[in-house]
């Protein structure tokens, strides 16, 4: 009988087990969308610009004052003291050459040094007393908060009509923002034919998001990368696929306008690696018009992405499914 009772007592208390524990990691993970679930104020009384050329301090614009230039260009940027001259003088290139050849062109680059504990912010203000603070702005965070929230700031202190995130490697290259501004264009002129009555409608009143994607460079890195970063490539996609639903499959980059950066950037909680992710999630649910635009794309060495790097994106798509798919975050129009 004692044995029995043994053989009775073993699978009740495994089971047990096992409840108890997927009750704790759900009561975590839903600890943690609870804790990010206010959505974000703006206060840009107390963040300014330093010019140190006249070493005043500018103070830093909102999102929702209205645009004074055609495009604003945000370069998040932590420990990037090597890696982030040789991209920003081939983007301030571009744009030089770009706004000398076509004067309704006018344009901001915001970098935003992420509490980088290296000579970054260094670099940086070099490039503002060279190109002056009406043209290139640094944006200090004071520590390390992470690439979304380092966007985030750079696109609600921003003044363009359009707004372009770039990464400071150069991986992206800036001159693919013509595809993209093609691409938000095409769109933006389709809901004008569906709207034949409102001759008034601009590009910045119609709310629109281009993906720069890398997803036809997916057959070459195949062959190239090792088969374990193949293996993660390809589960990442699945699991985003699963997360968001079909439609967009990569983000390398995104350029969209100022009507659409309101909702998306007062809207979004991830901070570090996937919000990228949830900006295509709140696209779909905010009802913005999206493409996604093949872009260039190279591997630059240093990469950030570790081990720890994955699990971390693995446990936000997560949070991105319990906190909007339980309502505990709020999408505001």
């Amino acid at each position: 009988m004692r044995s029995l009772w043994t053989l009775l007592a073993l699978p009740l208390l495994l089971s047990s087990l096992v409840l108890v524990a997927a009750f704790g990691v759900a009561a975590f993970f839903l600890e943690c969308a609870r804790r990010i679930s206010c959505r974000h104020s703006i206060d840009p009384s107390d963040a300014f610009f330093e010019d140190p050329n006249s070493l005043r301090k500018v103070p830093c614009p909102s999102i929702f004052d209205q645009a004074e230039k055609y495009l604003s260009l945000i370069i998040p940027a932590f420990n990037e003291e090597y890696r982030l001259p040789g991209a920003f003088i081939e983007t301030i290139n571009y744009l030089q050459r770009r706004s000398a050849s076509d004067k309704s062109f006018s344009y901001e680059v915001l970098i935003v040094d992420d509490g980088s504990s290296d000579r970054t912010s260094e670099v940086a203000f070099d490039f503002v007393r060279k190109y002056k603070i009406e043209n290139v702005r640094v944006l200090l965070l004071g520590r390390n908060h992470g690439k979304g929230e380092a966007i985030r700031k750079g696109m609600l202190h921003s003044r363009g009509e359009l707004l372009l995130m770039l990464d400071a490697d150069g991986a992206t290259k800036i001159t693919d923002l013509e595809k993209l501004e093609s691409q938000i264009c095409t769109l933006a002129e389709k809901v004008k034919e569906l709207n034949p009555g409102d001759q008034s409608m601009k590009l910045s009143d119609i709310e629109v998001a281009a993906f720069g994607s890398r997803a036809r460079l997916e057959k070459q890195a195949l062959t190239t990368r090792k088969w374990y970063r193949n293996l993660l490539m390809k589960s990442f996609h699945l699991v985003v696929l699963l997360t968001v639903g079909p439609g967009i499959r990569d983000t390398q980059t995104l350029l969209t306008n100022l009507t659409a950066a309101r909702k998306l950037f007062t809207n979004m909680r991830l901070k570090r690696w996937c919000f990228d992710v949830e900006l295509v999630y709140l696209c779909k649910h905010l009802g913005i018009l999206m493409t996604e635009v093949c872009v260039n794309w190279l591997e630059i060495p240093g990469s950030k992405v570790r081990l720890t790097s994955i699990i971390s994106m693995l446990f936000e798509l997560v949070l991105i499914r319990l906190g909007y798919g339980l309502g505990i975050w709020k999408i505001c129009n």
